[in-house]
């Protein structure tokens, strides 16, 4: 294959449009960010928004959440109108700012203590092996259907203790909602993920009710810490009104669950494609934390963040007028040459390994432990038990510009 020119990679940046993309990005978006960061790394798109692919230039926005907004009441009202997509998006922990965002996110995070996640390790590791003994027994796998998503579906199931039987449609409704935050939206989108987000809060207030009645421990519980709120002294702490509580266990459930996905089975494609770093794995089991740690910066799994200015500002030398909207792209941030030597080489042992796939400052994934512990367990058993796992024709991707992963991976074990 020739090498593309400057004149070619200018063109490439010249002419991206977030809104019209080729079946060729979708399958493989590096060097459309190479481009851009090149040639046009603070992007006015068509629409008057910006789009953000150094990694200086994300970091900086990430760091000054006052100039740069999560609260999405304003962006998305030409998008969803007054739908339970617009409710649920502009009320779910990630798209608000405080106080409403730290009151949330600090509710969550106690349920997420470190001690907590590691009492989860033992159910996770049996959980992976189980799925492992199905996948050894029939000699294939589809890597996304039969492993990666029935983790997450598994643990933030257990989080909010929803009963087993009744979390068989919790995958469906996670992809239509969060399908519909793609920058370009067909009516069939927006349609079913309007169903889902119904469908969710009918499931949930029932959900809600009956834990009203029987709480769990708060401590392992998030349903039932989320629902009695901060205990103040004297009872007097912060509680979350029924909106902002049905709306955020939506949030958990979806948030845990694409992204884990996406990062278990993005990272063992990945070494499919890089057999001396899977070597390398199985040569050195404890490698596998620096492993997941370049399986999110080479195929960040949330791919896009965005943020409204709130004042007259500038980024990257560039003078960007109040109320423009920005498109962090972490993808392209995650590949950036003046971040990581070689950014373009999937290698499990660099470092550092400073990337941006959970965020950066107070809009941090508070659920980053969680993530890494799945990832580390399914990823590092995976490999030492099948070490010669190969693809058994061609991966199918999710779709998605925002979340990359695939909807299906035929395996061999």
């Amino acid at each position: 294959m020739p090498t593309a020119t400057a004149g070619d990679t200018a063109i490439l940046a010249r002419d991206f449009d977030l809104r019209h993309l080729s079946p060729e990005f979708y399958a493989n978006p590096y060097p459309v960010y190479s481009a851009l960061r090149t040639h046009e790394p603070v992007k006015r798109m068509p629409d008057g928004s910006l789009f953000l692919t150094r990694f200086r230039d994300v970091q900086a926005v990430y760091r000054d959440p006052k100039t740069f907004s999560s609260d999405k009441t304003v962006e998305f009202k030409p998008k969803y109108g007054d739908s339970p997509l617009y409710t649920h998006h502009t009320t779910s922990l990630v798209f608000n700012d405080p106080p409403r965002h730290t009151r949330v996110r600090k509710l969550i995070a106690g349920a997420l203590t470190a001690r907590a996640i590691a009492a989860m390790e033992p159910g996770l590791v049996r959980l992976v092996d189980g799925l492992l003994d199905a996948a050894a027994e029939r000699g294939r796998i589809d890597l996304i259907g039969e492993f990666a998503s029935a983790i997450p579906v598994e643990i933030i199931g257990n989080l909010l203790d929803v009963p087993h039987a009744e979390r068989e449609p919790l995958r469906d409704w996670s992809l239509a909602i969060l399908g519909a935050l793609e920058p370009s939206l067909t009516s069939e989108q927006f349609e079913r993920g309007n169903r889902a987000v119904t469908e969710f809060v009918d499931y949930l207030r029932d959900l809600v009710a009956r834990r009203r009645r029987e709480p769990g421990d708060p401590q392992h519980d998030v349903l039932t810490r989320l629902i009695q709120g901060e205990r103040g002294e004297g009872g007097d702490g912060e509680q979350l009104s029924e909106e902002e509580l049905l709306q955020n266990c939506i949030f958990i459930l979806n948030a845990g669950h694409e992204t884990t996905t996406n990062l278990i089975g993005n990272g063992l494609v990945t070494l499919t494609e890089w057999p001396d770093q899977r070597a390398a794995l199985l040569e050195d089991p404890s490698s596998i934390e620096s492993a997941v740690e370049e399986c999110l910066r080479f195929e960040s799994s949330n791919q896009l963040g965005n943020r409204m200015t709130t004042s007259d500002t500038q980024i990257g030398g560039v003078p960007v007028a109040r109320g423009t909207p920005i498109t962090l792209c972490i993808g392209a941030a995650n590949r950036d040459p003046e971040q990581f030597a070689e950014p373009d080489r999937f290698d499990i042992r660099r470092a550092p390994n400073r990337h941006l796939a959970f965020g950066f400052g107070i809009h941090q994934c508070a659920g980053l432990s969680l993530a890494r512990l799945e990832a580390r367990i399914a990823i590092g058993r995976f490999v030492q038990r099948f070490p010669a796992y190969r693809l058994d024709g061609e991966p199918t991707r999710g779709g998605r510009v925002r979340f990359r992963g695939f909807a299906s991976v035929p395996l061999l074990c």
